[in-house]
């Protein structure tokens, strides 16, 4: 493998701007590694090698003229296809947007392009987001570059998969229940879910639009915030953007280290607080094992920590999975082979605009999508939505009440990112509680609308374990300085580790 696909991208920056490497050398040594690998990993459903390489052209031509660059100017990039990207496939991993090329650009993705980042291509995700393994997309699974007999999480497995194996440094992931920090988890990489509204939501296609959110993928967590600040910021095209200027992440993160706070105890002062609804039944022992490691971490580190009861966190994940598919189910009604989606006609009798969308959405959504579409219709449907969606909407106010009085007492919520580590394929595909029950921990950041991220804390029988950290709303650049120190605190990044940094391109 090319050695510089090893270096994060905060190291690739130095690089690039220094002149020692150009954008062209490094986007070919991922187009090249992407080459070799996806085969084995299935992590993109689309690689634009011209686009890629005509970006990266244009950095170097313009650096070399003395232009003023973004930081992470001539840096590849890897975009969850639910993202949409003009002129380049965006599909959702659904057969029923199979070869669709949008005619625009998600805000994230102009922002990507103006601070001249190569976008390398699309990676694979469960069905319109829709799971926690990566097995429900309509065009194969993504492997787990720790082992390829197990899921590298979900729904965004690609982007984590693609970062883990060094693909890229890189990737965009969006988050709705836990969908960027559980497949970071369980690849051994970084994955943060921004507060609600600090990403545009433009341009993502929507699952559930009051839980979705775009955030950065990567393999430290530096290169998250460095991320996450060039994509951040109020667009006037998302009515639920929030209209306030951009944190200094970047900073936070060197106010977490060791080189700008004392040696002894960067932490000194910070209160964390430990859930007791998120430990117990459910959670694997090695995962525990590693999470308390991690706390034990942050105590030399100089935090002091305590144990709080969230009562409401016991039923975070019902409501979640009533409120969801209720928006999945008005979210997804466009994709009827009339508006949007493939057209399938029927074989047999009438051809009529009912027959016509029985016939596309059948062929074109699978199982995991109208098992959602059905149940968030029916919990939708007269004489059932106060019963189940309008009491799932109160638990989430609960949960909201229940975080906002921890953070009345604490700086920072822990908790490990999923309850066990990554699990071979096929184990839950046919059990939907049990794959819905790898969300527990994440749900209550996105029914709340904080932010939170999750870094690796280490392994369980060789296999990486995350560790999540939640903070008040708004307060991302806290999250990250606790983040920061912890990661060093604990060696760096773990991705050297993974088996991939071995791997030959053959």
């Amino acid at each position: 493998m090319n050695e510089l696909l090893l270096k994060s991208a905060a190291e690739l920056s130095e690089l690039l701007q220094a002149g020692t490497i150009t954008s062209v050398e490094l986007t070919q040594a991922s187009l090249d590694r992407i080459e070799a690998l996806n085969p084995k990993l299935h992590a993109f459903l689309y690689v634009d090698h011209e686009g890629a390489l005509a970006t990266a052209k244009q950095v170097d031509e313009d650096r070399a003229a003395g232009k003023t660059m973004h930081p992470l100017a001539g840096i590849p990039i890897a975009v969850k296809d639910n993202i949409v990207t003009r002129g380049i496939p965006t599909t959702a991993a659904s057969k029923i947007l199979e070869g669709w090329r949008p005619p625009y650009d998600a805000t994230v993705i102009v922002k990507i392009k103006q601070a001249g980042l190569p976008i390398v291509g699309k990676t694979n995700l469960d069905e319109f987001a829709m799971g926690s393994s990566t097995e429900h997309s309509a065009f194969g699974p993504t492997r787990n570059p720790w082992d390829t007999d197990r899921i590298p999480g979900g729904s965004g497995g690609g982007s984590a998969a693609a970062v883990g194996a060094f693909m890229v440094p890189l990737a965009l992931g969006t988050d709705t229940g836990g969908s960027i920090r559980q497949p970071a988890a369980v690849t051994g990489t970084v994955g943060f879910k921004p507060t609600y509204g600090n990403v545009s939501r433009f341009g993502a296609i929507a699952m559930a639009s009051s839980l979705d959110q775009i955030g950065p993928v990567t393999r430290t967590v530096r290169d998250a915030a460095m991320l996450q600040e060039l994509i951040s910021g109020h667009d006037v095209h998302d009515s639920t953007s929030l209209d306030q200027p951009v944190a200094d992440l970047v900073g936070a993160v060197n106010a977490g280290t060791t080189a700008a706070k004392d040696p002894a105890k960067p932490l000194a002062g910070l209160k964390v607080g430990l859930v007791k609804e998120m430990e117990g039944e459910g959670y694997a022992e090695g995962v525990l094992k590693s999470f308390h490691e991690a706390v034990a971490e942050l105590e030399k580190l100089g935090a002091e920590t305590t144990t709080l009861s969230a009562p409401s966190f016991k039923y975070a994940l019902g409501a979640y999975y009533l409120i969801m598919p209720a928006e999945v189910s008005s979210n997804l009604a466009r994709f009827d082979g009339m508006r949007y989606g493939v057209r399938v006609e029927p074989t047999e009798g009438p051809v009529t605009a009912e027959t016509v969308m029985r016939a596309s959405r059948a062929a074109g959504f699978g199982d995991e999508a109208k098992r959602r579409i059905i149940l968030g219709t029916h919990v939708l449907s007269a004489g059932y939505a106060d019963q189940f969606y309008t009491s799932a909407l109160r638990v989430r106010t609960l949960v909201q009440q229940d975080l906002a009085k921890m953070f009345s007492q604490v700086d920072v919520v822990v908790s490990p990112t999923s309850p066990t580590v990554a699990f071979k394929f096929g184990e839950k595909t046919n059990d939907p509680m049990a794959m819905y029950l790898n969300d527990i921990a994440t749900i209550p950041a996105n029914l709340a609308g904080s932010p939170a991220i999750s870094l690796p804390s280490g392994l369980s029988d060789g296999l990486p374990v995350g560790f999540q950290i939640l903070a008040p709303i708004g307060e991302d650049a806290r999250a990250y300085r606790v983040a920061a120190a912890l990661e060093e605190g604990l060696g760096g990044s773990l991705a050297s580790q993974c088996p991939a940094a071995s791997w030959e391109e053959k």
